[in-house]
């Protein structure tokens, strides 16, 4: 006699991966977020690899989390993710106290936030954006006799 299974809230396409109770405020996470929303997941990881946020670090081990939860437990095509959702909400706020002049006091409070990632995998019939990298792009000379004479 145990509880009725609890239905799965994503499509099957979809998988998710959540990261709680981080040590930042929701406003400076949101900033974080905005920079990936609806990017192809390689390009999201590449954008937070090379960003200078602090926070941008524990994002990119979440959207890599939702990547390996894509491949290992729905079989999702890792080239085709999307990440279609980084969701942003408030966790906990510690309230401390710092001592002013005369004998006073001022709140200092130190929030914390969660944040949701959803990847999706893109359907057949879209193609990719125009903005990827093609491997072309360097010529590759086809013989020794040749890169020794350049």
């Amino acid at each position: 006699m145990s509880k009725p299974k609890h239905a799965r809230g994503l499509a099957d396409h979809e998988a998710q991966a959540i990261l709680s109770n981080v040590r930042t405020s929701p406003r400076k996470l949101n900033l974080v977020a905005a920079m990936i929303r609806n990017l192809p997941a390689q390009r999201a990881i590449a954008t937070l690899t090379f960003s200078k946020r602090r926070i941008a670090h524990q994002v990119r081990k979440t959207l890599e989390s939702a990547i390996a939860n894509a491949e290992n437990n729905h079989q999702l095509d890792v080239d085709r993710l999307v990440v279609t959702r980084a969701e942003v909400g408030r966790s906990i706020v510690m309230r401390r106290f710092h001592a002013r002049g005369r004998g006073r006091s001022a709140r200092i409070e130190k929030w914390f936030s969660h944040m949701k990632i959803v990847v999706a995998e893109r359907p057949d019939d879209i193609e990719a954006d125009d903005n990827t990298i093609e491997a072309t792009a360097i010529p590759v000379p086809e013989t020794a006799a040749e890169q020794g004479a350049s």
